[in-house]
């Protein structure tokens, strides 16, 4: 007699009442053991696994598709569901973090901003230093300026010399 086919929620080792953070959590548990790149299973296996794996949390974890589930569970003849064997640690699901609350940047990302500052000034330099070498002005206030339309000194016209 062939053995039952397992429900998502036994494929991801998680009770019926599993909230979203304990899927997400036994998923990337699961993910990283059967994941092609990162496991010692043959290449062919680890693919159906990881794939069997990814068809259980995209249903689990979109609410309609998750009670379309349930109810279908319920109204077949299958066995009843095996909850996991206490033999195994539960998974520990950190807290959510509140929304307003900052994280300080990590090593890499100062990196990258000190990165992004060196670029800036040193782009500020260079073309300071063309603008320097080519002779040009390197402050100059646009002829449109209020103040120096009013300082410009008038010009007046010269009269003409008298033609002989």
């Amino acid at each position: 007699m062939a053995s039952p086919t397992p429900s998502h929620y036994e494929r991801l080792g998680v009770g019926l009442d599993a909230s979203l953070p304990e899927l997400r959590a036994a998923f990337r548990v699961l993910s990283k053991r059967y994941h092609p790149d990162t496991t010692s299973l043959p290449s062919a296996e680890a693919e159906e696994a990881f794939r069997v794996l990814r068809q259980a949390y995209s249903v689990l974890s979109d609410p309609p598709s998750r009670a379309a589930y349930d109810l279908r569970l319920r109204q077949s003849a299958a066995p009843p569901l095996v909850i996991p064997s206490p033999a195994r640690p539960p998974l520990v699901v950190p807290a959510p973090r509140p929304a307003s609350v900052r994280r300080s940047l990590s090593g890499g990302e100062w990196f990258a901003l000190l990165l992004l500052a060196l670029a800036m000034a040193f782009s500020l330099l260079l073309g300071i230093g063309v603008a320097w070498a080519r002779g040009a002005e390197l402050v100059r206030q646009p002829s449109w300026w209020p103040e120096v339309t009013a300082a410009a000194p008038a010009t007046v016209a010269e009269p003409a010399a008298p033609t002989a």
